[in-house]
């Protein structure tokens, strides 16, 4: 979300391709972002997405929405945040009054949770804590900038403290005091995943999976290679004239609905969808801290050519600062969340289950909307890069019998077994030690 806002105070209407502002966004005081993270809350989001109206599945139940969120009159009359910039940032932007930004845009949807799963596995989470750790207790980090100091206060502020009373993003109290267990535990029932670096804090076990029941999604990263899998035979005879075309679209839509029910199940009722929003804002902060040479990076030597550069330069950058190094596939990893968060919520509303719209996710000849094949194949490429998986040396799994041919696909979907394959994607480049000593050679 923050990553919007920012793109929201460059250009408000999200029309002009304007680089986004995020020194502004970064000297916004916390209160006042607090706020606007309840307003987008009770905007509906997701909920009340265009392309969602039809078919309100993302979130389990729509109502969860108006159920949590603050009442009308706290959060609208005399409290809003007022995040309306006026004038560019200086130490601290001025706003003009009510109403907040992003109001008069409607809706605006927050990330799938792919997105702060993806965004946290390149160890950003881990290596900015430590920079605003030792920021608060010592020098031994380069003198900070008074730009710096106020993004070390908004992100203590934000993020390492509890919440306000009766804030949507409130996931910490007596009975789940751990902030990082809550995430683990959201990944892992979504999609059947670890992250892959150990916990920060002294964490016995694994306690993420405790008392999940059966709520986690353990043949999530089974299916999802499967489909990427028969996308790319798809891609592969998008130009078929003659000869034989392996491509079932009715294969890739019976995987598209699969994954949309697994992942609808763990949505019943509005579970997980507070989860969801406050864990895709908070990753969106960090992402756009190293998105740019923004004050932080600059005081850090930690620059990367301005917005040409990559994000996973600045963090490894920073990460050699404080003794943490990032996996060496962080910058796949901060692309394909980007790619993975609109796609999966698309498959989570059903747009590709029926064999004419699955079709769009390898066709480009004769599509009017080639974009989205194009954005298949992309992810096909950083995610075999990202796994290792090798996606289009062995695209379908075939079995020839005498005299018989290559099947497209399995007859039947395979079952789990001890010995499936989970998506890790530091395996190859496990993190080094980290701040407080544990050992980084981490496995799920």
């Amino acid at each position: 979300m923050f990553r919007t806002l920012a793109q929201l105070i460059s250009d408000p209407t999200l029309k002009g391709g304007l680089a986004p502002d995020p020194a502004t966004t970064f000297a916004i005081h916390p209160i006042q972002l607090s706020r606007w993270l309840e307003e987008i809350w009770a905007g509906g989001g997701v909920a009340s997405w265009p392309q969602a109206s039809a078919t309100p599945k993302a979130l389990g139940d729509p109502a969860v929405i108006d159920r949590l969120k603050l009442p009308d009159n706290l959060r609208d009359v005399g409290l809003r945040s007022g995040v309306r910039p006026t004038s560019p940032a200086t130490t601290q932007p001025a706003f003009a009054g009510p109403p907040a930004l992003g109001v008069d845009l409607g809706p605006l949807p927050w990330e799938h949770m792919i997105y702060p799963y993806l965004v946290e596995s390149t160890g950003i989470l881990q290596i900015m804590a430590e920079v605003v750790r030792r920021y608060v207790v010592g020098e031994t980090l380069p003198t900070p900038s008074v730009a710096t100091v106020a993004w070390v206060r908004a992100t203590e502020e934000l993020f390492f403290r509890d919440p306000p009373l009766f804030h949507v993003g409130g996931l910490t109290s007596q009975l789940r005091p751990d902030a990082e267990v809550n995430r683990r535990n959201a990944y892992w029932r979504m999609f059947g995943c670890d992250l892959p670096h150990p916990p920060r804090g002294p964490i016995q076990g694994q306690p993420w999976k405790q008392d999940t029941g059966p709520g986690a999604n353990l043949r999530f990263i089974e299916l999802w290679t499967d489909l990427l899998r028969q996308v790319w035979v798809g891609i592969e005879n998008d130009r078929n004239q003659v000869g034989a075309n392996p491509t079932d679209p009715n294969y890739v839509g019976y995987l598209c609905q699969t994954i949309g029910e697994l992942l609808r199940l763990r949505r019943r009722g509005g579970l997980l969808a507070r989860e969801e929003f406050a864990y895709g804002a908070m990753l969106s902060w960090f992402h756009l801290t190293v998105e740019f040479d923004t004050a932080v990076v600059e005081d850090l030597s930690a620059g990367a050519g301005g917005t040409g550069g990559n994000p996973a330069d600045r963090l490894a950058a920073i990460g050699t600062r404080v003794g943490i190094v990032p996996p060496r596939h962080a910058r796949e990893l901060f692309e394909l969340a980007d790619l993975l968060s609109p796609v999966l919520w698309f498959i989570e509303l059903d747009q590709f289950s029926a064999p004419a719209n699955a079709e769009l996710l390898y066709r480009s000849f004769g599509t009017p909307n080639p974009p989205i094949r194009a954005t298949m194949n992309r992810i096909i490429d950083l995610w075999q890069s990202a796994t290792g998986d090798r996606i289009k040396d062995s695209a379908v799994t075939t079995s020839r019998s005498a005299g018989g041919a290559p099947q497209a696909q399995p007859t039947r979907l395979p079952t789990p077994t001890s010995s499936t394959p989970r998506f890790n994607p530091a395996v190859p480049a496990p993190l080094g030690p980290n701040a407080n000593g544990a050992s980084a050679a981490h496995r799920p």
